[in-house]
């Protein structure tokens, strides 16, 4: 979120198209202006279904032919949506056999279906408003810099439209009532997803939670014992795999935390000791791999859950960021006077 708007929100101040508008943010979320709640005409945000986002989730967990036709069909999406059942059983090294497997184990009935869903995302991404970049494509080392804007804008734009797609809403739920309830929060993470957790940890900070986020392991470990029913511990990993963060997880868990994981892949090691997942997507370019590409679509589901929990406390975070911010006006006047 534009921290601008952030802040507007939690002062009382709706915005809209950039303009502040007259009135608050009540307790239940909904703007109220002069005449009571400002209901919200347009329709909710319903991100499509996005069958690709769930291959790429679902690639660590197949093996042998399984993982040869999910890896085909990533590699190129309009190829395998024109392509019948045996073309992409040739084109996968597979047969017509494990292709129809590899349906069901994405919940289609049968080729058709998954055929369909293909061709309509990628009719989506071609439709898009300025989409006219290859998001597959490696950058070279001598693509000019509007080139390679387009397709990191492209690629991002992409795996945000993929999380709210996998991301279950209800998680969300349960995950900013438990830090709404709760006395404390840990916050774990490794290398660049300390630097998200981080984020998280400064916002919940501002509106009063009490938030801490460990990347040491022996500190985080000393304050996931200290843990206990109706306290939160969130882990954030993009593979699901590190170590560190799923054992500072479980530690938390044992001591009776809900513990919350926000990870790419929700049958990874990090979500068997989670109580609640949070889903992201990624789209790799050249020079930024999945876990540097997860980082934008990690923020804005962090986002969203500390939104959430604001409207959950609303009187509390809005009378906390009010003195928060004053604390610091002082500081800020200083350089503004500096400037002038």
């Amino acid at each position: 979120m534009v921290e601008r708007d952030r802040n507007a929100a939690l002062a009382g101040t709706a915005v809209s198209d950039g303009r502040p508008v007259d009135g608050r943010v009540s307790a239940d979320g909904l703007a109220s202006g002069p005449n009571g709640p400002a209901l919200d005409t347009a329709t909710q945000y319903q991100a499509p279904d996005s069958v690709l986002a769930r291959v790429r989730a679902r690639l660590p967990e197949f093996t042998g032919a399984l993982q040869r036709v999910a890896e085909h069909v990533l590699s190129d999406p309009a190829a395998a949506a024109r392509a019948t059942i045996v073309e992409l059983a040739e084109g996968s090294g597979t047969s017509p056999a494990t292709i129809t497997r590899f349906c069901r184990a994405m919940d289609f009935e049968g080729y058709s279906e998954l055929r369909l869903a293909i061709a309509a995302e990628t009719g989506r991404a071609a439709r898009a408003a300025g989409w006219t970049y290859d998001i597959g494509r490696e950058i070279q080392p001598t693509d000019p810099l509007p080139r390679v804007l387009g397709q990191i804008m492209a690629a991002d734009t992409q795996a945000m439209n993929d999380t709210a797609a996998l991301l279950d809403l209800s998680e969300v739920e349960r995950a900013a009532d438990a830090i709404a309830g709760s006395s404390r929060v840990d916050i774990y993470g490794i290398s660049g997803s300390a630097l998200v957790g981080g984020e998280l940890q400064f916002s919940l900070h501002r509106i009063g939670v009490a938030a801490w986020s460990w990347i040491d392991v022996h500190n985080g470990l000393a304050s996931a014992a200290l843990l206990r029913k109706g306290d939160v511990a969130l882990g954030i990993s993009h593979s699901g795999q590190t170590r560190e963060t799923i054992e500072l997880l479980a530690e938390a868990g044992s001591h009776g935390a809900t513990t919350v994981a926000l990870t790419s892949f929700p049958r990874s090691p990090i979500a068997e000791v989670a109580d609640i997942i949070l889903q992201t997507a990624s789209q790799a370019t050249t020079f930024r791999p999945d876990a540097l590409s997860a980082r934008h679509p990690q923020l804005v589901v962090l986002d969203l859950l500390y939104i959430a929990v604001a409207q959950r406390t609303h009187d509390r975070a809005h009378a906390a960021f009010q003195r928060t911010a004053q604390a610091v006006a002082g500081h800020k006047a200083a350089r503004e006077a500096r400037q002038q």
